[in-house]
């Protein structure tokens, strides 16, 4: 979990346990040559690690808007929509690499 500043510069915890379960030094060390599994594994969480984080920044919007703030709120709704399009074609990416690799 992230402890991240609020307005007033107090530490809060942050959302979600935020632990990343994989090593940051793909396909160069790759346990028995499995690159291509290892790739879908990671690919598969990248997504949706950032669908979490979407739904977060979605709720952070909502949560502006109730405090009056609604330029900032809708420029977090445009930010989550831009990526949730990036998300869309990660996942696009995760089915082609299943496809490949006949999962």
């Amino acid at each position: 979990m992230h402890l991240v500043k609020d307005e007033n510069g107090n530490m809060v915890p942050h959302g979600h346990d935020h632990e990343h379960h994989h090593d940051h030094g793909h396909c160069g060390n790759c346990q028995g040559g499995d690159c291509k599994n290892e790739t879908l594994a990671l690919l598969t969480y990248m997504q949706q690690h950032n669908e979490q984080h979407a739904a977060e920044l979605d709720q952070m919007a909502e949560n502006l808007l109730k405090l009056g703030m609604d330029a900032a709120a809708k420029t977090i709704k445009e930010a989550v929509a831009d990526f949730q399009k990036g998300n869309m074609r990660l996942g696009l990416a995760l089915t082609l690499v299943k496809e490949e690799l006949g999962k």
